[in-house]
């Protein structure tokens, strides 16, 4: 198989793109992340059927990460449990008491989404199940709490050095660099333009009231209570339970703070295993899904003693949440796993020793941070995953900048900003598709409005890039950048005509 001649070519870049292209056309992710791995499997063994048969499952099989699944499983059981005591209800009419307006709901949305920076699998789905009844009472159109979701999940956790992510970064980073990966992650945070500056544009259309492209569309429609515009029907069975009576909101934020204090427990535990002396060294070297696994497996058991003895629901209903958490999960692991199988079929095809051609032995040119923030919005994009881009790219730049660590600090920042920008705009992605999951929204509909606020961004970040690689100084660079977005939305939005209608509409109601 390994002879195959498309293996280290540019059509290793055709099967992620077929299933982009699939995806957007037809608007049904599964059959086109399956027609993306199975072509790819035909590239790989030269178009030999029988192989092409082999190679498939070999490698979704080897592509899986069991881990992430059963995480994810847990996590969803977490979810429907907080949901049928009556916790996220508790909690809703406690903040519909507190928050008067849909500003403040969407701010309420936002900050929960930057307290939660453990990990954004937890992010997505925790934030979407606590806030989508205080939103859907202000009439906030799904699409609109899927990019809040989305927005504040992995551009959190990528400047968080207390999550799943730093620890991911940090093991990218091969050991002859000059730094430890724990370091250069810590100075890529003030230089990581995209997750930074999604934040100030969140906050910028929150607190302006200004929405532009689909997303004003979508709010439009739900200002005049159309919440989803269009795929309802595929959120009619998988509702939460409203919940008992008995239900507090205790019930929904002592398990939250159990997981978060557990995930991070874990963390620095596993780290001291590994060898670490301190917590700083705990961190970087933690087995972050092993962590997430015993945090959330913890925090099931800790809701069984919180609930069953208080009578919040009952041993049956305690064990058909779980079974009903693993069900509303299956859509988002399915597309996990094509989407890693994708992942799989591009790394027997090697692509990135295709990509390591292109970018070459490039000098410590001013250039190349705002180049390798395009090639990683790309590669994202195409893959689906920014853990994957981190994992092809960082190793590369790092090799390019021996002699230059600020230059190698901002090229990794670029790397790691292009491959969460990629990551956003891409609907085969596993955040984007837990972020659609979390907030019961559409998935094309979250992409489709998504995309159009993420270019927006990605468009600033390229140009703050190039100022990167002249002036080198993270605060000018930063400052310059921010400037640059405030400027081009507020002409967005006066070229618009002023406010989102929208605003106005749900300040009648």
């Amino acid at each position: 198989m390994d002879s195959s001649m498309f293996i280290g070519t540019w059509w290793s870049l055709v099967p992620p793109l077929l299933a982009i292209v699939l995806a957007l056309i037809t608007k049904e992710v599964y059959s086109s992340l399956f027609i993306g791995v199975a072509f790819g499997a035909l590239l790989y063994t030269g178009f030999h059927p029988w192989n092409a048969f082999v190679a498939f499952f070999d490698i979704m099989k080897d592509s899986m990460n069991l881990n992430i699944l059963i995480f994810d499983v847990l996590l969803g059981m977490i979810v429907v449990l907080m949901a049928k005591s009556g916790g996220s209800a508790a909690y809703g009419n406690w903040a519909g008491s507190k928050i008067k307006s849909k500003r403040s709901a969407l701010l309420a949305t936002t900050g929960l989404g930057v307290l939660i920076f453990v990990d954004d699998y937890f992010n997505c789905l925790t934030v979407g199940s606590v806030m989508r009844p205080v939103t859907d009472r202000f009439k906030v159109s799904r699409a609109k709490l899927a990019y809040i979701i989305d927005a504040t999940a992995a551009p959190i956790c990528i400047i968080a050095p207390i999550s799943s992510w730093a620890a991911a970064v940090n093991s990218y980073v091969p050991e002859d660099a000059g730094i430890t990966g724990f370091q250069l992650f810590l100075r890529t945070i003030p230089y990581n333009l995209y997750a930074l500056l999604t934040l100030a544009m969140v906050l910028y259309i929150i607190i302006s009231g200004f929405d532009f492209g689909l997303m004003k569309k979508h709010e439009i429609n739900a200002a005049n209570g159309d919440l989803f515009t269009s795929g309802a029907d595929e959120f009619q069975n998988v509702e939460p339970e409203k919940g008992t009576e008995n239900g507090k909101v205790v019930d929904l934020v002592l398990p939250v703070l159990v997981l978060i204090i557990s995930a991070v427990g874990g963390m620095i535990y596993t780290g001291y295993l590994g060898g670490a002396t301190d917590i700083i060294t705990a961190f970087a070297g933690c087995d972050a899904e092993t962590s997430l696994i015993f945090a959330t497996l913890i925090t099931v058991i800790f809701t069984m003693i919180l609930y069953l003895p208080r009578k919040v629901m009952s041993f049956k209903g305690f064990m058909d949440s779980l079974a009903e958490g693993f069900k509303l999960m299956v859509p988002a692991v399915t597309i996990l796993v094509f989407a890693w199988s994708l992942k799989g079929v591009g790394d027997a095809l090697a692509i990135d020793d295709f990509v390591s051609g292109i970018v070459g032995d490039a000098s410590a040119s001013v250039f190349i941070p705002a180049v390798m923030f395009a090639i990683a919005i790309f590669l994202a994009f195409s893959t689906g995953t920014s853990w994957g881009t981190f994992a092809i790219l960082v190793p590369i730049v790092t090799a390019m900048f021996p002699g230059n660590l600020e230059m190698m600090v901002i090229a990794v920042s670029a790397v790691l900003a292009g491959a969460v920008c990629g990551d956003h705009v891409s609907p085969i992605s596993d955040t984007t598709v837990m972020s659609s999951a979390g907030a019961q929204s559409n998935h094309i509909n979250h992409v489709s409005t998504q995309m159009q606020y993420a270019m927006v961004v990605a468009v600033v970040c390229f140009m703050g890039y190039i100022i990167a690689g002249f002036v080198k100084i993270w605060w000018i660079v930063l400052a310059l950048s921010l400037a640059m977005l405030l400027v081009v939305l507020t002409f967005m939005k006066k070229y618009a005509g002023g406010r989102d209608e929208t605003e106005t509409a749900a300040a009648q109601k």
